[in-house]
């Protein structure tokens, strides 16, 4: 996943989206068969990684913003995060009760045929695209990505999704072997999720809100780590209390959730105009790359240091993210647009870009010759008439 998500979203761009989710979809569906039939750890594995060479992640996101307009661009991605955030919650709840009646082949082959409902839905539900939005907007760029590491304010986000990655997976490795020990046997985990899932989310919509309608993010931002340190804590001192870990994984989604929602719209408020796909392809992979490495790392510490080490050394490296947020900004409320624009040659983009930047409310503007298109991010006092204008007929 975390290696050939970039690849495969400028795949989609040279051969169409479809055909790039629906090879994804197969891959996973080969995978999931199997992982079903085999009789090793070695063959859940490779089955495991066919499944993660479906790396359709990005060819989706570029699907659904050649199906929309601009002006519901952010809302559809916001939507498809939603979705990705809940499916999480959905299998942590349906995983155990499934193993629980079909065994771990019977959980796979379940796997197989969702890739496949995906498949039928893909084909024919999803309408297909007349044009490709902007790459900017969509794709990561191979010369914009060392740009991307490089600026503070986004390697503060890349390294923080990395860790919330790496740390969920790592937790869940021991977490479940603790609530075992404790008394509740793991097909009824799900009595633990559910409830927690609920909680979590009712108090992480408040920090939502207070966020925004203060205009304080960073500040909500280091309260949800804090409260995932101390719910960590909580996990190492008092693992055999099933009060406690019940106490501490309503603490521990509460700071995921709001951290896990929060991360993609900052990265979008701080990617430079009309890098938002460059920056997107960085985050994602950061994300993959943490859960692949949550998972070595929880096997292995949880072999040398017992479940307690697992979630002390969780604490460590939410600690090391607290002290890089410390120079953390808070973002400024701004929307992005992104508008064709009737543009010939060079001059004339750099005349429009000129024009762009002096309309009120507009924060940054470019304008890009080869793809035709105007990249803004603007306040509240924009008007989007004068900035159509300003860029000719094509609007």
């Amino acid at each position: 996943q975390a290696l050939l998500q970039i690849p495969m979203g400028i795949l989609s761009d040279k051969i169409g989206r479809k055909p790039v989710i629906l090879g994804g979809l197969v891959l996973f569906a080969i995978g999931s068969v199997v992982a079903a039939m085999s009789t090793s750890i070695y063959g859940v594995v490779a089955g495991r990684a066919i499944q993660g060479m479906g790396a359709i992640a990005a060819a989706v996101l570029a699907l659904a913003a050649d199906l929309t307009r601009d002006e519901q661009r952010t809302k559809v991605m916001a939507i498809i995060g939603m979705c990705i955030g809940g499916s999480f919650a959905v299998a942590l709840l349906v995983g155990p009760v499934v193993a629980q009646h079909l065994g771990l082949s019977g959980l796979f082959g379940l796997t197989g045929v969702l890739a496949i409902v995906g498949m039928i839905i893909m084909q024919l539900l999803v309408p297909n695209p007349v044009h490709h939005a902007p790459a900017g907007d969509t794709l990561a760029q191979t010369g914009k990505l060392l740009q991307m590491l490089k600026d503070p304010q986004l390697f503060r986000l890349d390294a923080g999704i990395f860790l919330l990655h790496l740390v969920l997976t790592a937790v869940f490795v021991a977490l479940p072997l603790d609530l075992v020990d404790a008394g509740l046997v793991k097909e009824k985990h799900w009595m633990l999720y559910f409830p927690a899932f609920v909680g979590s989310f009712m108090l992480m919509v408040p920090m939502i809100i207070i966020g925004v309608k203060r205009q304080n993010t960073k500040q909500m931002f280091q309260i949800a780590l804090v409260i995932m340190v101390l719910a960590l804590s909580l996990m190492a001192s008092l693992p055999h209390s099933l009060v406690a870990l019940s106490i501490a994984v309503i603490a521990f989604f509460t700071g995921f959730n709001y951290l896990e929602a929060s991360l993609p719209s900052l990265i979008s408020k701080f990617c430079p105009v009309g890098a938002k796909g460059s920056a997107m392809g960085v985050y994602s992979t950061s994300q993959f790359l943490g859960a692949f490495c949550g998972g070595l790392f929880g096997g292995g510490a949880y072999q040398l240091l017992g479940s307690t080490g697992v979630f002390m050394v969780a604490v460590v490296l939410m600690l090391i993210w607290i002290g890089l947020t410390f120079g953390m900004r808070n973002p400024k409320l701004l929307k992005s647009y992104t508008l064709e624009a009737a543009v010939q040659g060079r001059e004339q983009a750099q005349q429009m870009a000129a024009k762009l930047s002096q309309l009120d409310g507009v924060a940054e503007a470019i304008v890009v010759l080869e793809e035709k298109v105007a990249y803004l991010k603007v306040n509240d006092q924009f008007d989007l008439t004068a900035a159509r204008a300003v860029l000719g007929s094509a609007n």
